[in-house]
């Protein structure tokens, strides 16, 4: 029972990722505009990066293979973009503070979560290994 809820939450939390680093590479130009919106230097470039950390860290917990890479990744990706993107203090409008409120805390929640598969023993159950 334990390596499969370990596989299904692996293919959930990697997939999450590597959808999301697809939808980087395929929106360059719409996140980029939004990004240097936010204040974000070189935004198509912080865009791409983002984008490959987002694959990196996908790929990992998706395969188990090498999952502290994987973590660090999200952490490379989420600590900035949490800070600048969604840094509600400095918005004025109601409704634009609750958005990057809600944005912040989950982006808070799942850098914690994915900390904690730095906790679980490696070689992951069914994970690849090269």
């Amino acid at each position: 029972m334990y390596d499969t809820i370990i596989l299904a939450g692996r293919i959930i939390v990697g997939g999450y990722y590597l959808y999301n680093s697809i939808n980087h590479f395929t929106h360059v130009a719409m996140m980029a505009h939004h990004a240097g919106s936010r204040g974000v230097p070189a935004p198509k470039l912080a865009i791409l990066a983002s984008g490959t950390l987002l694959f990196i860290a996908g790929a990992s917990i998706f395969l188990g293979w090498r999952p502290e890479i994987g973590v660090i990744a999200v952490v490379l990706f989420l600590v900035p973009v949490t800070l600048t993107m969604h840094n509600f203090w400095i918005e004025k409008d109601p409704m634009q503070k609750m958005g990057q409120r809600v944005n912040f805390l989950k982006n808070v929640a799942l850098l914690g979560s994915t900390l904690m598969f730095l906790a679980i023993p490696r070689p992951w159950p069914h994970s690849v290994n090269f």
